[in-house]
């Protein structure tokens, strides 16, 4: 289960922000997460919940924006939604195949709110 290392660098990083703003405790972390980063939905929220006791995000919630993938084609100039789960597929247009990936594996944290 990858999303424990995952989790955990993720409450490294707001934890390092909420100490350089002075901030006693972290309420929210907000994510953006591809559809294709590899992340388990039910893992990460899972980890989430045992991983931030004892830190300053131990009441935070975690708030996930899920990205779709997005593909583009280079032909037409168009980007398109993907719904294949290896970010292959044909553009809409023209019918030829594009692995062009403009998003759909993030795996950022977007934003916190602290106290």
């Amino acid at each position: 289960m990858h999303e424990l290392g995952l989790v955990q660098r993720i409450l490294e990083i707001a934890e390092a922000y909420a100490r350089r703003e002075g901030a006693r405790a972290i309420r929210l972390i907000g994510l953006k997460v591809g559809a294709l980063s590899g992340v388990e939905k039910s893992a990460l929220e899972f980890v989430f919940e045992a991983a931030k006791q004892g830190t300053l995000a131990e009441k935070a919630r975690l708030a996930v924006n899920w990205v779709p993938p997005v593909s583009f084609c280079k032909g037409c100039n168009v980007e398109f939604e993907v719904d294949n789960p290896f970010g292959i597929a044909l553009c809409p247009l023209c019918n030829e195949p594009s692995a062009t990936l403009r998003q759909g594996q993030e795996l950022e944290v977007e934003y916190l709110e602290v106290v």
